[in-house]
């Protein structure tokens, strides 16, 4: 009398096979990945400077501040001001520089000198 066995287990070859498809996978998203990425936070700097530039145009008009004052960014922060909390870059968490009222730009990120330019012009 012969026993049959039935064995589901994989063979080394069927594994390996598996093993190269997850890498090629990953070889090819993870790129994408960071590329997109780096393309979120540089989209999300750009809107905190539209949202900081605001913040500064209003409080310069609101306090009468002349032209050359140095931005007050403590002014611009809090429950009762005009952002409630601080906005730091998301991409390295940063707080953004403050120049002075008049000046071409108000605010920029500490990475605006980067590759990927954290600017909004």
């Amino acid at each position: 009398m012969k026993h049959s066995r039935s064995t589901s287990a994989f063979t080394l070859v069927e594994v390996m096979i598996v093993v190269s498809i997850i890498g090629l996978l990953a070889a090819v998203s993870i790129p994408n990945y960071v590329k997109t990425r780096e393309v979120s936070h540089r989209r999300a700097c750009m809107s905190n400077l539209k949202q900081l530039e605001g913040a500064v145009q209003n409080w310069a008009l609101e306090t009468r501040q002349n032209s050359g004052t140095p931005i007050n960014s403590d002014a611009l922060f809090g429950p009762t001001n005009y952002i409630r909390r601080i906005i730091v870059c998301p991409a390295n968490g940063s707080p953004y520089n403050y120049f002075r009222v008049g000046d071409p730009r108000h605010v920029t990120c500490a990475l605006s000198d980067a590759p990927e330019y954290h600017t909004l012009n």
